[in-house]
C-alpha cells in the first residue's frame, strides 16, 4: 500500500480510528481514576574506602566503583528486608518489602540510591531509611576482614530520605497521552486491516473488477422518500428522484437496436433494493410519456401490489394458468401511465412457471405492446428464477447494495446469468451515501430469509387504494394506452 492508501482507509474508516482512541483513552482515565496515590522517597549512599597513602587512592576508588553494584543487590535480598522490617517493628512483611524497594547505582560512581514506595508518603520515608541504615550495617559486616575491627569499605547515608508530598503514581497526563497514541496506532491499524479484508462494493473500480458491465445509476439513501408514494414524491426535485431521472436517461443507451425492450430486474440477494428500483425505474420511464410496463414475477414474495396500493388477487400467475386474460390483469398506477401486472396468488412452483412457454408467451406479447417491459424478480443467488426469466429477456440489470454487496456475491449473481444465456446490461449501486452522509434504509417486509433460504408465506391483504384501478374495459385500456 502507498501513503494516499493508508489516508484513504483512515478516511472510509475513521469511525473505528475514534472508537479506538475513545476506548483506549477511557480506559486509561478509569484505571487512572482508579489507582492508589503511590509516594517515592530516596535516599543517597555513598561508598568508600580508606586509603593507606594517595598513590593507592586510585585503585581504592575503583574497588569501591565495583563494590557498589554488589551492595545494590543486597538490597533485593530476603535477609535485609528481614533485618529492615525487625527495625521499623510495623509489622510489614519482609515480601512486601521487597517489592516496594528498588536499588539505582549512578554509573562511574561511588553513589548508590535506594527509592521505596508506599501508598503513605511517611511509611515510604521510613522504610528508604530504613534499608540504607540497615544496608551500611550490613556493609560494614562484611567489609570487616576476621581479627579486625575496622572495615574496609564504608556505606555512608549522605542524603536522608525525606516525606514526599507528590505522589509518583499515577501520572494522568501521561497515562492520557499514552493511551491516545496507543489507540491512534491501534485505530489506524484496525482501520487498514479493516480496509484490506473488505470485499464490500462501493465504487465503480471495484465494480469494474468483477464485471464489465456499466454502472447505469447511483441511487441515494433517503428513508423519508420511501416511506411516501412513488408517484407523488418521484414528481419532487430531490436528489433522490433525480437519480432516477439519470437511470431513465442512461438506460437509453441499452440495446438501442431495439425498439421494444425487456429488462430483468434483480439482486444478488435480497435486503438490497431491486423491488424499490424496479418499480421507480418503471414509474419514471412512464413519466417520460414511453409505454411501460411493470411485471411482478417474484412469485415467492411479491410486494409491488402492496407498495403501489394495487389489487393483487389476480396478476402474473392468473396469466399463466390461463384463468385471467392478461388485458384483464394489469392496473394502472395513479396518472403515472404505467401498466402493472402483478403477482396474483402464489403459486407452489414458481420457477416451472417462469420458464414455462406461457411465460414466454406472456413476455412476447408484452414486447409487442409496449416500449419497455420491466420484470422485477427474485434474487439471484437463493433461487434460480431471475437467471430463467434473463434468458427470456434482453438483458438483466442488477440491483447492489453499495457498501454491504461483496465481490463474491455480485460475481456470483453475474455468473448465474451468464450460465443461462442472459447478459447483464448494466449495474444499480443502491443506498449509495449523500453528502449529508445519511445512513442506508431498510425494505421492510421483505422476508426471503436469508442467503439459501428463499420459503414461501401467505400475501398480505390486498390493499384498497383509489390509485389502482381494474376493469374488464377492453376498449378503455386501450385508448388511455395509447
Amino acid at each position: 500500500m502507498e501513503l494516499k492508501d493508508y489516508w484513504v482507509a483512515i478516511r472510509h474508516r475513521w469511525r473505528i480510528v475514534v472508537l479506538l482512541v475513545l476506548l483506549s483513552v477511557g480506559a486509561a482515565a478509569l484505571l487512572t481514576w482508579q489507582a492508589t496515590p503511590q509516594y517515592s522517597s530516596t535516599v543517597s549512599i555513598f561508598v568508600s574506602t580508606s586509603p593507606s597513602d594517595t598513590a593507592d587512592a586510585y585503585q581504592d576508588n575503583l574497588f569501591a566503583t565495583q563494590r557498589v553494584t554488589s551492595y545494590a543487590e543486597l538490597v533485593g535480598k530476603h535477609k535485609l528486608a528481614e533485618q529492615v522490617a525487625n527495625d521499623l517493628g510495623t509489622g510489614l512483611d519482609p515480601s512486601t518489602l521487597q517489592a516496594a524497594v528498588s536499588a539505582t547505582v549512578h554509573p562511574d560512581t561511588v553513589i548508590l540510591e535506594i527509592t521505596a514506595t508506599d501508598p503513605d508518603p511517611v511509611v515510604a520515608r521510613d522504610i528508604a531509611q530504613g534499608y540504607a541504615e540497615a544496608l551500611s550495617d550490613e556493609v560494614a559486616t562484611l567489609e570487616t576482614p576476621p581479627g579486625k575491627t575496622d572495615a574496609l569499605v564504608h556505606a555512608s547515608i549522605v542524603d536522608n530520605a525525606r516525606v514526599s508530598s507528590t505522589p509518583v503514581s499515577p501520572q494522568p497526563v501521561r497515562n492520557l497521552g499514552l493511551a491516545f497514541v496507543l489507540g491512534l496506532l491501534l485505530g489506524v491499524g484496525a482501520a487498514v486491516l479493516r480496509e484490506l479484508l473488505d470485499t464490500s462494493l462501493s465504487s465503480s473500480e471495484d465494480i469494474a473488477e468483477v464485471t464489465s458491465a456499466p454502472v447505469l445509476g447511483r441511487i441515494n439513501a433517503d428513508t423519508a422518500a420511501v416511506r411516501r408514494p412513488p408517484a407523488e414524491v418521484l414528481s419532487d426535485a430531490t436528489p433522490w428522484s433525480e437519480s432516477f431521472r439519470v437511470l431513465r436517461t442512461n438506460m437509453q443507451y441499452v440495446e438501442v437496436d431495439h425498439d421494444q425492450k425487456v429488462f430483468v430486474v434483480s439482486s444478488s440477494l435480497p435486503g438490497e433494493g431491486k423491488t424499490t428500483t424496479a418499480t421507480n425505474l418503471a414509474i419514471t420511464l412512464a413519466m417520460a410519456k414511453q409505454r411501460v410496463v411493470l411485471v411482478e414475477c417474484d412469485l415467492r414474495r411479491p410486494l409491488i401490489a402492496a407498495r403501489l396500493g394495487l389489487d393483487d388477487s389476480v396478476g402474473t400467475t392468473s396469466v399463466l394458468i390461463g384463468k385471467v386474460h392478461l388485458r384483464d390483469a394489469m392496473q394502472q398506477y395513479a396518472d403515472t401511465g404505467l401498466w402493472v401486472l402483478s403477482s396474483g396468488p402464489i403459486p407452489p412452483n414458481p420457477s416451472e412457471l417462469l420458464q414455462s412457454n406461457a411465460m414466454e408467451k406472456l413476455i412476447g406479447e408484452l414486447r409487442d405492446d409496449f416500449d419497455i417491459v420491466i420484470l422485477d424478480a427474485p434474487p439471484l443467488l437463493p433461487v434460480t428464477d431471475a437467471a430463467l426469466l434473463a434468458a427470456q429477456a434482453d438483458g438483466a440489470l442488477v440491483v447492489l447494495r453499495h457498501g454491504k454487496t461483496t465481490r463474491d456475491q455480485l460475481g456470483h449473481a453475474i455468473e448465474r446469468i451468464e450460465a443461462v444465456g442472459g447478459k447483464a446490461v448494466g449495474v444499480v449501486v443502491n443506498l449509495a451515501p449523500t453528502i449529508k452522509k445519511r445512513r442506508g434504509y431498510g425494505y421492510g417486509g421483505y422476508g426471503y430469509g436469508g442467503y439459501g433460504y428463499y420459503g414461501y408465506a401467505s400475501r398480505p391483504a390486498p390493499a384498497n387504494n383509489p390509485a389502482g384501478t381494474r376493469g374488464p374495459d377492453r376498449r378503455r385500456r386501450r385508448n388511455r394506452r395509447s
